[in-house]
Parts: structure tokens; sequence; C-alpha cells
């Protein structure tokens, strides 16, 4: 047996695992049709729709919110990753909280996020982003509180739909909470506070990271069809994962958009596949650099890669007119560089802000409040967009002509007889977008 500090120790080792696998709230009372039937202290039910290492850590930190939630259903187009999602989101619990779902509550296919989903008040989407649009609307249509991971959308089309379902879920007083979760994080709260403020004067620049070696990929085994095989290898293919500079430094291209207080007017910038270029690394790039520029004249230089061996940093820094701040150390300096401000935290003392997320949602709806963070999400996933596009065309393309583009990746609906958007020749290999050629749709 483990003793208490044990148990500890594995709680939080399993959640930071699975949380790194990888708003604004609102005080208006709650309407009758936000509650989804639920108040007071009624149990509230739960369902996990995509049971990989984020959606069960997802689970963990939901149920850990709430003394009184129950995971009651959940969803995956794999049978095995729900089982093994069960057996970690169990093993994490160690026997304190009974998690047990019925055979008949394990749904598998494309279409089993429904099923999942109507049994529920609560509801987490972490499915390969592509897919999130649509359980969204689902979800918000059956009127569910939701918590869903970043980035909203891969294509313009995903995006106005997220948009047009923030509207409703705000209509009907529902709760979204998106996996933007430094807006959660007490450093960065602190240190946007204190910009608000005008501890730097008006931001004039920046630069945002994330730049490390790089992700998993999934071997193509025997006997797997095209569309299993981009289904497990999903980060890959821009229709499921949208590119890294979408699926993982959206988190500091919102951060940027966020201490700044607006979204760029438009983006320039270059990219290419130089080292991570074999034919399990699908159709992206490995790098990306893109300049973002806001209406305020701000220019924001993003940067990512995921190329081994090479310098890794993800971080946040921004020059103002009176000063600067570096987020990852803390710090704020004046002109002269001298340190005017240090975040007074200790590594690994402030909350889990993944936590935070769930503790908040949770907290919101038994007390009737709103968290409305979908139209951020999705305006910041249409950011990630936008350099995405830049890079792949050479082009400078506006915010407004992103949002407005015809670009669909994303198949409206999807089966196991369906044709995969993107194609390997008959070599194994797929098509690269090329900067002067790709074209802007």
């Amino acid at each position: 047996m483990k003793n208490k500090n044990q148990k500890n120790e594995s709680r939080r080792a399993f959640v930071q695992k699975t949380a790194m696998a990888t708003g604004a709230l609102l005080t208006v009372p709650m309407g009758l049709e936000g509650m989804a039937r639920v108040n007071g202290n009624k149990k509230l039910k739960l369902a996990l729709v995509g049971c990989g290492g984020r959606g069960s850590g997802a689970a963990v930190q939901a149920l850990t919110a709430d003394e009184n939630v129950e995971l009651v259903a959940m969803a995956d187009a794999f049978g095995d990753r729900i089982e093994r999602s069960l057996k970690g989101i169990q093993e994490h619990f160690d026997g304190e909280k009974k998690i047990s779902i019925k055979e008949k509550n394990r749904f598998v296919g494309f279409d089993a996020y429904k099923k999942a989903i109507d049994l529920a008040d609560v509801v987490i989407l972490t499915t390969p982003p592509g897919f999130r649009p649509y359980h969204f609307e689902y979800a918000i249509a059956n009127d569910k509180h939701v918590f869903m991971e970043k980035p909203l959308a891969t294509d313009p089309v995903g995006i106005r739909k997220v948009l047009a379902t923030a509207k409703i879920a705000k209509e009907k007083k529902l709760n979204v909470v998106v996996g933007l979760q430094r807006h959660y994080q007490s450093k960065y709260i602190d240190l946007k506070q204190r910009i608000d403020s005008g501890a730097i004067g008006k931001i004039r620049s920046g630069q945002v990271y994330w730049n490390d070696a790089g992700v998993w990929t999934k071997k193509r085994k025997a006997g797997q069809s095209e569309l299993e095989y981009q289904m497990r290898n999903w980060y890959y293919f821009n229709w499921l994962c949208g590119d890294h500079i979408l699926e993982q430094h959206i988190h500091n291209i919102d951060v940027a958009n966020w201490f700044i207080g607006d979204y760029p007017v438009s983006a320039q910038g270059m990219g290419g596949r130089q080292v991570r270029n074999g034919k399990d690394h699908g159709e992206i790039f490995d790098h990306h650099f893109v300049e973002f520029t806001y209406a305020s004249g701000a220019v924001i230089a993003s940067q990512c890669r995921h190329i081994p061996g090479t310098m890794s940093r993800v971080d946040e820094v921004f020059q103002g007119t009176q000063g600067s701040v570096e987020i990852g150390k803390g710090i704020i300096n004046d002109l002269n560089g001298d340190s005017t401000y240090k975040y007074p935290n200790k590594w690994g003392e402030d909350p889990n802000p993944y936590q935070v997320e769930h503790d908040r949602l949770f907290a919101s709806i038994r007390n009737g409040g709103v968290i409305a963070d979908a139209e951020n999400g999705a305006k910041s996933t249409l950011t990630a967009i936008l350099g995405r596009m830049a890079t792949y065309t050479g082009k400078k393309i506006t915010f407004d002509e992103a949002l407005n583009s015809k670009l669909h990746l994303m198949p409206e609906e999807v089966t196991w007889n369906t044709t995969p958007p993107s194609l390997p020749d008959e070599n194994g290999n797929y098509s690269i977008p090329t900067p002067g050629k790709t074209k802007f749709i």
C-alpha cells in the first residue's frame, strides 16, 4: 500500500505528465437554461471526449475540482485509448475516489461524442483539434458546460463555427473554459495587472517562443488504413492538428494578444521543413517565424521550432515605452535594464494552472456564474492560423482575410470510410507547403 504522501506525489506526477502531453469571469446570474439542470450541490455528471494524455489529465483535474462530480461516459475513435485512459484515471486516485464507467457508456467511433455528451452535465473536449468546432457546437446545442483544449479549430471555417457557438453559449449562460491555462496562472495574472497599471508603459514590441526538440511520432503499422494511420499520428496532419504553430505555439501567441489587449491586423513570415522531414512527419513544418503587427503599431516576433539539438525556449518577452518584462523570469525592468519588480514565488509553489482552470469552472457552475473563454480562444486560434498562412504562402495576410478565408481542411463529417484530405504519393511522402507557390485560399 502507498502512504498518503506517496499517493499525493503519484497524483502530481500523473497530472503534470498528462497536462503537458500536449477567461473572463462574468458575474451575471445564471439563467435556468445555463444551469443545465444543475444547481446547489447536485452531483455533476462528467463526460470525457478524447481519451489521450491531455484528456486523461483533464478528467483527473475535473474530478479533483469538485467532490460531487462523477465521470459517467468516455468517447474516443479508438477503444484501446478509452481503456488506457480509464486505467490511468483509476490508478491516479488509487481507490480513494471510485471511478467506474459502465461498459455501455464507453463509446467508440466518430459519432461516439454525441452519445457521451448526451449523458453529462459537463463535458471535456480533448480530441485532435480539427474535431473541436463540431463537438463544441453539439455540446452547447444540448446545454452542456464545457472545458475544451486549445486550439479550437484548424481552419477558418471551424473558427467561424466556434465564434457562432460561443455567442450561443453566452446567451444560454453556459460556462466555457478553454485550455489556454496561462490566463489562470498566478504569475501571468500578476504581471498582466502590473502591465495594465503602466509598469512598462505601452507595449511596442515583443518576442514569443516555443522552441524545443519536438514531440512523438507514430509509425505506420501493417494493416492500418490511411485514415487510421493519420488519426493515430494526428499531430502531423493539418486537418487534424493545424501544425505546431497552432497546436503548441498558440499559448505564447495568445499571451501576446492578451498583454497587448488586441488581435493583430496582419502577419508575414517564413518557415520550412529542414530536419523533421520523414514520412512519419506528415505535411507540417518544423520551424516558423512570424511578425504579427497590431493596430497600435506594436510588432510581435513569433518563433517556434521542432529541431533536436537547438536552443530550447518557451517564453514571452515584451518591450514598452517605459520598460520591459520577461515573463519566464517574472522580471520587470526599466529602460536602463534595472529590475523594478520580481515575481516572488519559488518554483512549484504556485497553484497548478491546469488544476485552477477546473477549480474555476466547477465553482462557477455551482455559484451561478459564467466563464466565457471561447471567443478569445477562437480569435487566438485564428491568430496562429494566420501565422501558418503567412509562413506557408510567404505572403502578408490580414486578420480579416484569414477570418473570411474559404480554407476548409476538416471534413464536415468523418466516418471510417472517409478519405483523408491529405494523401501520400507512391513513395509514401505527403505534399509539403512551399512559400511562393502555396496559394492563400
